[in-house]
């Protein structure tokens, strides 16, 4: 039986970096990855939950008179939520007159989702977009996507999948015969270094990659796949890891592969782990400078080739 709703953080209008053209990108909720430099924290819990956001607090206390768990405090910083209490039951964040307490993950069932999606279509239609589903990690949810993928290709509508491809291939190539873009994260090569970073070993990343190569080559699902690399300082940025990932990709999936992006850290993320109340170990790090960016570039150039190489983020001059 298929679930009824897909539980997602956010449902983003006129995105132009999920794939081609002008897109609507559905982040959804749920990630079998804990990745130190995660940029979107709030969505690896598969649950629900709240956050709080001190820059829209007044200070009432409604949110912990609400609290039937008394899991709220008020500490020197501000307001404390005991996350091993809490049962996401959502009473604070209605409290809230500020909104400064909220829920983080909103349940769409299938019908509401589509109409929400199809406000777009016009957009899609002029621009040369669609709708990508981001996390989070949406094979998680593949039940609920699979037959909503198909939807979605019914009223003509492009599909993109980006994923960090740790999921059973049953889930993978359920989705795969609707989706036009496969966006396939490649952080990083070496099985012991993804497992101190992620959390998780990358056996399956890779199993999975070729497997989505294996099905584009027999019958053309999906039409293209990019490959995304995010430079992390201390983590994914060294050019031993951009050169093994680049001689993986020119060996095995050198004549799918139409795209391999670069993508330039940022710490936008910052204030979302404030609002989660929690530390972020990428917290000092600025932004990356040409200087940095050039050597990882040169490396992925020699192994992978320039012809489908992008860099994207924001980059100092120096």
């Amino acid at each position: 039986m298929k679930p009824e709703t897909l539980l997602t953080i956010d449902v983003s209008h006129g995105t132009t970096h999920d794939g081609p053209g002008m897109r609507t990108t559905v982040f959804v909720k749920g990630c079998p990855l804990r990745c130190a430099w995660c940029q979107n924290p709030e969505s690896i819990p598969v649950i629900n939950g709240v956050w709080w956001d001190k820059t829209l607090c007044i200070g009432c206390g409604s949110c912990k008179e609400a609290c039937p768990q008394s899991a709220i405090a008020f500490g020197e910083k501000g307001i404390l939520i005991d996350r091993e209490k809490c049962t996401s039951c959502l009473s604070c964040a209605d409290a809230c007159p500020a909104t400064a307490m909220s829920a983080i993950g909103k349940a769409y069932d299938a019908d509401t989702l589509f109409k929400e999606l199809m406000k777009d279509q016009r957009y899609y239609a002029e621009f040369g977009g669609g709708v990508t589903f981001s996390g989070g990690e949406p094979l998680l949810q593949a039940a609920f996507l699979a037959p909503f993928f198909e939807r979605l290709h019914s009223a003509g509508i492009t599909t993109a999948l980006d994923t960090c491809g740790l999921a059973p291939k049953e889930a993978l190539l359920s989705l795969l015969p609707h989706t036009d873009y496969l966006l396939y994260d490649m952080k990083l090569f070496e099985n012991e270094i993804h497992k101190r970073f992620t959390g998780q070993y990358n056996d399956r990343i890779k199993e999975n990659l070729l497997l989505a190569a294996s099905e584009m080559r027999r019958n053309g699902s999906p039409k293209e796949i990019w490959i995304r690399t995010p430079l992390i300082p201390g983590a994914t940025a060294t050019v031993e890891n951009i050169r093994a990932i680049g001689k993986f990709l020119k060996e095995n999936l050198d004549d799918v592969v139409t795209r391999w992006e670069l993508c330039a850290f940022n710490a936008a993320c910052k204030s979302k782990y404030d609002k989660l109340e929690r530390d972020w170990a990428f917290a000092a790090c600025s932004l990356m400078t040409r200087r940095d960016v050039t050597p990882l570039r040169s490396a992925a150039e020699e192994t992978f080739g320039k012809e489908k190489l992008i860099v994207t983020g924001m980059i100092k001059p120096e």
